[in-house]
């Protein structure tokens, strides 16, 4: 199936950068502006100048953040500050990180996976995506010619074979390491032994890879091939091939977050009519918000056995509404037809269709105006409570296995239905696409 190889891997020239922790930076879609000018000011080869430069109010077709990055690439290749591997390498790659206070680690590879049509099911999506953050990757691959951030994958390692052998390659001296900033640090190690490089592609090369975060960036990259395979047919041609981080489904560092919804800029007539629309199809229970303690009130509510559930805050100061739904099959017709069985019992899927769109008359189609997402339960609490916005909608976190499915039935969950904690980074290591 999937077709995975090693490659001449850019990262930063270890004798020139000292500490890793300056120059790497987070993939662009959870980079804000505030974010963008700190990772500026932390080390002038901060790799966000590639992964997402500075706009400017006087930007035009031919100087804008694009053709800047680009620019930028090559003078750091010119100045040594960047160095190509010289021999076919997979990277092996470390993520230390910190999460309720329990230290975890996410072991995973680097590598190359040729890029296949989603409809050949060699590389499973789990979830739909926006054509603006496809438009974004797309323009930055064709003016760096290169994948700046790996997508993050899963396959599944039943009998260990692959990572079986992998803490041997961790006792050699590492590529790259970085210090613990904010809970995170980051080791990762060249594997460039021919057999062992050829015994993890033909393992692989007997399963499908499930992506896990960077839809878009896949997409970007299956449109460039398809552009540059007018000019050269060659298969074998680098364009062909997109960076991937694999991670096995069991490992324990392998965290999916719910991205939970908030909204603004609905009309209060709407919201004075939430209540009965949602007492249609949920059981309500009304409960004090402690929000010191929002974490595990929530969580202990998710854990309850049977059913789908939801949280509700911004309804009524000082209250959490705990929404229980009474008839699953009654739901599964409102979601229109032409998805699988199992999207439509995907609590992700009700809480858009059903009270989303139907309950607050939300845009169905496209990006929907007036919606944002955060994992983080503290800041959706402080962000309802400051007025920014409305009420937020809290889920509980789709678990590996249900991805799977939902992959393998050939269908997508809504739009940010998962968070994979933490992001990998961009900068460590990157890929050319020439």
């Amino acid at each position: 199936m999937a077709e995975v190889r090693p490659f001449k891997g850019i990262h930063y020239s270890k004798s020139l950068i000292k500490d890793w922790s300056t120059v790497i930076c987070p993939p662009h879609d959870i980079i804000s502006p505030q974010q963008q000018e700190e990772l500026y000011r932390n080390n002038e080869y901060n790799f966000v100048r590639l992964e997402y430069g500075r706009t400017l109010p006087d930007d035009t077709v031919t100087d804008n953040r694009y053709t800047r990055s680009a620019a930028t690439l090559n003078e750091w290749l010119k100045k040594g500050v960047l160095e190509t591997d010289k021999t076919p390498t997979i990277y092996l790659h470390d993520h230390l990180f910190t999460l309720e206070g329990k230290e975890y680690k996410r072991r995973s590879i680097i590598v190359r996976v040729r890029l296949e049509e989603w409809d050949k099911m060699i590389v499973r999506p789990h979830e739909s995506t926006t054509a603006q953050m496809k438009s974004d990757r797309t323009s930055l691959i064709w003016a760096l010619q290169a994948n700046t951030s790996p997508i993050l994958a899963m396959f599944e390692d039943r009998q260990q074979q692959i990572y079986a052998q992998l803490p041997r390659h961790a006792q050699r001296l590492p590529l790259i390491t970085s210090r613990i900033v904010n809970g995170e640090g980051h080791s990762m190690w060249a594997i460039t032994d021919t057999a062992a490089v050829n015994q993890i592609s033909k393992i692989l090369a007997d399963q499908p890879l499930y992506i896990a975060d960077g839809h878009h960036r896949y997409e970007s990259a299956l449109a460039y091939r398809n552009d540059k395979k007018a000019s050269n047919k060659s298969g074998d041609a680098p364009f062909n091939f997109v960076m991937m981080e694999l991670v096995d489904f069991s490992n324990s560092g392998l965290k999916i977050l719910a991205p939970h919804r908030l909204v603004k800029g609905i009309s209060q007539a709407t919201l004075d009519g939430l209540m009965p629309k949602l007492e249609e199809f949920f059981e309500i229970e009304k409960v004090p918000l402690n929000a010191a303690e929002i974490r595990k009130q929530v969580n202990d509510f998710f854990t309850e056995t049977g059913g789908v559930r939801f949280a509700l805050i911004g309804q009524t100061a000082g209250i959490l509404l705990k929404l229980k739904l009474r008839d699953l099959p009654a739901v599964s017709k409102i979601i229109p037809g032409a998805h699988s069985e199992l999207y439509k019992k995907l609590d992700v899927s009700i809480l858009d269709h059903l009270i989303l769109e139907k309950a607050l008359g939300m845009n169905a189609e496209g990006d929907k105006t007036g919606l944002a997402y955060s994992h983080d339960l503290s800041d959706v609490v402080n962000r309802v409570s400051n007025g920014e916005y409305q009420i937020a909608v809290l889920l509980s976190p789709v678990k590996p296995e249900t991805l799977k499915a939902i992959s393998d039935a050939g269908d997508k969950m809504p739009p940010k239905s998962t968070y994979f904690y933490p992001k990998s980074p961009s900068g460590l290591v990157f890929n050319r696409l020439v």
